[in-house]
């Protein structure tokens, strides 16, 4: 059974920096196959200050974290400006993926954001898109510089599911 709690910190310290961990070396090791970042580059300085220290790299920040069967297995941030809400972090370990961890993470994300919603993704992460999608996020004009990313919004009231 998935269960999704509000990160507390210091208790879901180790928790919340081993999931963010593996989701940027995840990023960048697909990053690295798509040419888009060197092989061997190291995490970027941000990153590793986030995996050392989650609760103030994203301090201001609703963080999630999902559990299976007892076991945290899925992350993500939900930040608030003036005028949107934004999703990031969204991972999900590859032994958990498949299961609903991501939807319920999405749909917990969703519950508390407001609307409009955005987030970006990297083209190569069909299924996550296609969660997205059946949220309703729609591709809108990119607000990041970054080649490739795909950025995404969520507009009106409603988080419900589609198909």
């Amino acid at each position: 059974m998935v269960s999704v709690r509000v990160a507390e910190f210091p208790r879901d310290h180790e928790s919340v920096s081993a999931l963010l961990a593996s989701y940027l070396r995840a990023t960048e090791t697909e990053k690295a196959e798509h040419g888009l970042v060197a092989a061997e580059a190291p995490l970027p300085e941000r990153y590793g200050r986030e995996i050392a220290d989650p609760a103030t790299a994203l301090a201001g920040r609703r963080i999630l974290i999902a559990s299976l069967d007892g076991e945290d297995c899925g992350v993500v941030v939900v930040g608030r400006s003036a005028d949107t809400a934004e999703i990031s972090r969204f991972w999900t370990s590859p032994d958990a993926r498949g299961r609903g961890v991501g939807t319920a993470l999405l749909e917990q994300a969703l519950s508390h954001a407001g609307r409009p919603v955005r987030l970006s993704v990297w083209p190569w992460r069909e299924s996550a898109i296609g969660l997205y999608r059946r949220y309703g996020f729609q591709t809108v004009p990119s607000w990041d510089p970054r080649p490739e990313l795909i950025c995404l919004e969520l507009s009106g009231a409603g988080a419900e599911r589609r198909g």
